[in-house]
C-alpha cells in the first residue's frame, strides 16, 4: 500500500472501485459504480464522472472527494497528510462518519 493512497481518512484508495476502473481504464466498472453510488447518494452520477487517482495523490479526483468531502476539506485546511496527525482523530464528528463504519480506515490513521 503506498502511503500517498490511504486518504485523509483512512480509506485505502487502492481498494476504492472508482480508483480501480480509473487505473484499469475500465468503463463497465465504472458504469457499475456510477450506478451502485446513484442509487446510494440518491443523486446521478454518471460514469464519466467516474475518475479518481487517489484523494491525496496528484491528479484526477471524484467529484465529491475532490470538492465535497468535509474531512479532505479540513484535512487540506489543517496541513496535515492524514487525519492521522491531527489531535482531534478520535474526537472528530466529521471523520466519525467513515471510522465509526470502517475499523481499517481507522487503523490505516493510527499507523500514521
Amino acid at each position: 500500500m503506498k502511503p500517498t493512497l490511504i486518504a485523509y481518512c483512512g480509506l485505502n484508495c487502492e481498494e476504492c472501485e472508482a480508483y480501480i476502473a480509473t487505473m484499469n481504464d475500465d468503463d463497465a466498472l465504472r458504469e457499475k459504480v456510477a450506478k451502485e453510488w446513484s442509487i446510494a447518494n440518491k443523486v446521478e452520477i454518471t460514469k464519466e464522472m467516474i475518475n479518481c487517482e487517489g484523494c491525496r495523490a496528484n491528479g484526477k479526483k471524484f467529484l465529491f472527494c475532490d470538492k465535497l468531502c468535509p474531512i479532505r476539506i479540513c484535512g487540506k485546511e489543517k496541513s496535515v497528510d492524514t487525519c492521522g496527525e491531527c489531535a482531534n482523530l478520535k474526537t472528530c464528528e466529521k471523520l466519525k462518519m467513515v471510522t465509526d463504519n470502517n475499523d481499517q480506515a481507522l487503523a490505516n490513521l493510527l499507523k500514521q
